[in-house]
């Protein structure tokens, strides 16, 4: 599989998600990615340190860029727990949890982001994100802010990992009456 080609899938995907989402920064961005998915293989059975820095070589410098911190989730054996920068975890309050990823326990792309992060922590959960990428049906779910809103882009795989996107907006309250703000939807 061509590493740059997967790179630029997911810088492509991640620039066209932050077109829609309005995040802003000091925001947290949530990444799921199973690199066994991304080359064609089962979940959690082929994992590639390779395939997860080229992934994370498209979306971290894009966010670095714009204030925006990555949170890297880490596969199912470490419960989905985050790799986050230790100032997001100040930021957020987040309390930190002490395990360092490896790609056969929480996975390639949170292994290569704990490496690429100036000052990685772990963290369990987030709950928090305002937006994220799901490669290879990950389930960042569980960590993005009420309510969520799936984007739909042109890029719909990461090699041959499925891509689903989603962000969130504030709550609607109110009852009949109310009226909404259109640039919060």
């Amino acid at each position: 599989m061509e590493l740059s080609m997967l790179t630029e899938q997911a810088r492509t995907a991640l620039l066209e998600l932050l077109g829609t989402a309005a995040l802003e920064a000091g925001d947290l961005f949530v990444v799921g990615c199973s690199s066994s998915e991304v080359i064609g293989e089962k979940i959690g059975s082929h994992s590639s340190p390779e395939v997860a820095r080229a992934v994370l070589d498209g979306i971290l410098p894009v966010l670095r860029e714009r204030g925006i911190f990555l949170a890297a989730q880490c596969c199912e054996h470490l419960n989905r727990a985050l790799v986050i920068e230790e100032e997001a975890a100040r930021l957020y309050r987040l309390e930190r949890v002490n395990v360092l990823p490896q790609p056969k326990a929480g996975g390639s792309f949170a292994t290569a982001a704990f490496a690429a992060f100036s000052h990685p922590v772990a963290v369990e959960r987030i709950s928090c994100a305002a937006a994220g990428m799901d490669i290879g049906q990950t389930m960042i779910g569980m960590h993005l802010r009420p309510v969520v809103v799936p984007v739909r882009l042109s890029v719909r795989r990461i090699g041959e990992a499925v891509l689903t996107c989603a962000r969130t907006r504030p709550k609607f309250v109110g009852g009949a009456r109310a009226v909404y703000d259109p640039a919060l939807l």
